[in-house]
């Protein structure tokens, strides 16, 4: 493996890294490694060790901490050096950048203060995880870990309830039980889900579904590792073809076509393109009586 150490411009790169498997790393993103001026990452012993897996050396650079307990003083340390012509290059500990990661503040600052901010992407358990879950990917909504108080946690997937997207979430080991019980509570315990464990790696696993089978099932057994939870989308309350033509009527008395489409759609949290289709035929319908 050929890794080309280059001068990179100034500025912040946000480099990702594997979530498991150290080979998925990128050749830009070992080439950003090798080349940048200074090096900062959410846990530095997993960079280090990472580069040292791909023979990158430190060439009397330090990595600078940045994690949910870094001091403003370590981010602004980073922003001057990017102003003053240097490059600097963060690392989560896995996976993508900002995704349920402290560089968000890095990125913010960099940004208010002008500097240049670019990616070198790379691999993201929760792509990676909608890729295995056989769950619908045409729309997804990432909600990260949800509290740790049960009546939070409820709260917090109740107001998911109607979103409609496959649900992702992250969960610790420990919590998965409890955090299914309280999915399928919230949710519905119908609702298809899977349960991703330990992406990428020699144990990966996926356990797929109803939300009850598998609050069930991690109730008595607790897993190892990193986990990425799936849940799918609920079925919508049908809605009478009448109570659908009833409503666009008095709608659009007082609305334009758009508004009135807009605002039927939003209430019955049906399709705009099915809600329009119907207030076009009745526009023709009432074309045709006159």
């Amino acid at each position: 493996m050929n890794i080309h150490k280059q001068k990179l411009a100034a500025g912040i790169t946000f480099v990702g890294v594997p979530i498991g498997t150290a080979r998925d790393i990128t050749l830009r993103a070992l080439d950003v490694l090798a080349s940048a001026d200074m090096l900062a990452a959410e846990d530095t012993r997993s960079l280090l060790k990472l580069m040292d897996i791909h023979g990158i050396s430190l060439d009397g650079r330090r990595i600078t901490a940045l994690h949910d307990h870094s001091s403003e003083s370590a981010v602004d340390r980073l922003v001057k050096a990017a102003q003053e012509g240097k490059s600097v290059a963060y690392a989560s500990e896995a996976g993508m950048p900002l995704i349920a990661d402290p560089g968000f503040e890095l990125s913010r600052a960099a940004t208010r203060a002008g500097v240049s901010v670019t990616c070198a992407p790379g691999p993201s358990a929760v792509l990676t995880a909608l890729a295995l879950g056989g769950l619908p990917t045409d729309a997804f909504y990432f909600a990260g870990f949800l509290p740790s108080s049960k009546a939070a946690r409820l709260s917090a997937l109740e107001g998911l309830r109607d979103t409609r997207a496959t649900l992702v979430f992250y969960e610790s080991p420990k919590r998965i039980g409890a955090m299914l019980r309280d999915a399928a509570t919230a949710l519905g315990g119908e609702r298809m889900a899977a349960v991703c464990r330990e992406l990428t790696k020699k144990f990966e696993e996926v356990r797929r579904g109803s939300l009850t089978e598998l609050a069930e099932f991690y109730s008595s057994n607790t897993p190892k590792g990193e986990i990425v939870v799936l849940v799918d989308r609920g079925d919508l309350e049908t809605i009478n073809p009448d109570d659908l033509e009833t409503s666009l009527k008095a709608a659009l008395k007082e609305l334009s076509m758009r508004d009135a489409v807009d605002l039927v759609a939003k209430a019955h949290a049906l399709p705009r393109r099915q809600v329009y289709q119907q207030a076009l035929e009745l526009n023709t319908q009432k074309d045709g009586s006159e």
